[in-house]
């Protein structure tokens, strides 16, 4: 049985008398504690994946199936959790008690317990659990920061040295500086840019995506025009092909720019001399498409299946730059945002790597004209 209450910790209580369960239920209710009661080990079991307890109380001596085996069946099932279990037990052997605490038990109560203890004791380890939790999300939560603002800077960052390299060299041509000049700068805006939306989006809701828009047309001639130096320095031909009307997407612009940026930077990086096709389409009612496609070595199957994994690469080449986690975190951008991003082989050889997205309301086209026009 589960009796809801306030999100202060979960409890999976386990006694085959139903007496000591009402009385111990009744106990930590009170106390705002989320309760879950079985009779049996079996049950336990079972209902453990479905609560996901912070804290098991666990009565040692129970037919068919006794503490013992409930928390040896329960390592077994989920050898990573970390779950705090407390014994509960009438016994005062020693033996026992330190059998008890080799199994992975965190603490003892012994029948009959006195409620203040239990509840002490109860408190002590939900409270350790939570706080560990807790941690653990901020480590996590510190760590996606890391991969996000890695993953946003780099591309940008790479075309600043990309630029000042190539001004660098001996026979660059004069009057080619003040292109390689506007790349550094528009880079290194668009490097601080994804700094300030990042760090905007992080206290706001997810109602700041209402309203987002962005020109596909727009999109796909920026990516030109900002990728045309690395694509001539690596003997691509690209051709533009715009759609056909004034296609938008529901997506922040500079987002849509980050995640294309990722696709146009892998043909430079995988597919140099090879020609590259950078398109805009209809798709299904009410979704339009980003096509970015190469003729490249293309993809092996084997390769394919871990594409969109973190930490996954093209190839076994390390160039110090790549961190594996492009393609997985552009798919989970483009994810939030009610699209898919997917990746087919090309016909005759190649790569095709497709975006869709939903197509902007007329509400966000309007925010969009009156804002173009304050």
């Amino acid at each position: 049985m589960i009796n809801p209450a306030n999100n202060q910790g979960r409890i999976l209580v386990v006694d085959d008398q139903a007496a000591n369960l009402r009385v111990v239920s009744a106990l930590l209710n009170r106390q705002g504690y989320s309760v879950t009661t079985s009779s049996t080990g079996d049950e336990a079991l079972s209902l453990y994946e479905e609560v996901q307890p912070d804290l098991i109380l666990l009565d040692v001596m129970m037919p068919s199936m006794d503490g013992f085996e409930v928390l040896a069946a329960l390592r077994a099932r989920a050898p990573d959790a970390r779950v705090p279990v407390i014994f509960v037990t009438a016994a005062h052997d020693r033996d026992l008690l330190l059998r008890a605490f080799d199994a992975g038990v965190v603490d003892y109560v012994t029948k009959p317990f006195l409620p203040e203890e239990l509840i002490a004791r109860v408190n002590a380890h939900i409270g350790l659990k939570l706080a560990a939790d807790r941690l653990e999300r901020v480590a996590r939560e510190r760590e996606e920061l890391v991969n996000l603002v890695a993953h946003d800077l780099k591309n940008p960052l790479t075309s600043v040295m990309f630029a000042s390299e190539l001004m660098q060299e001996e026979h660059c041509k004069p009057e080619r500086v003040p292109r390689y000049l506007q790349i550094i700068h528009e880079s290194a805006a668009d490097a601080l840019g994804y700094i300030h939306h990042y760090l905007e989006s992080r206290h706001q809701t997810t109602k700041r995506d209402v309203d987002a828009r962005a020109g596909l047309a727009d999109t796909l001639r920026w990516l030109h025009q900002r990728y045309e130096v690395q694509l001539e320095a690596t003997g691509i031909q690209a051709e533009l092909v715009l759609p056909a009307e004034d296609a938008a997407v529901a997506i922040d612009e500079r987002v849509l720019r980050q995640v294309a940026e990722n696709l146009v930077t892998n043909a430079i990086k995988y597919a140099p001399n090879a020609p590259l096709t950078m398109s805009g389409h209809a798709a299904a009612p009410g979704y339009w498409q980003l096509v970015v496609a190469d003729r490249g070595p293309g993809i092996s199957p084997s390769r394919q299946r871990d594409l969109f994994k973190p930490f996954t690469r093209l190839t076994d080449e390390d160039d110090g730059l790549s961190s594996g986690l492009g393609l997985s975190l552009a798919r989970q951008i483009i994810s939030q945002a009610g699209g898919q991003l997917w990746y087919e082989p090309r016909r005759d050889g190649g790569s095709v790597f497709i975006i869709e997205l939903p197509a902007a309301t007329r509400s966000q086209d309007a925010l969009a004209e009156d804002t173009n026009a304050a």
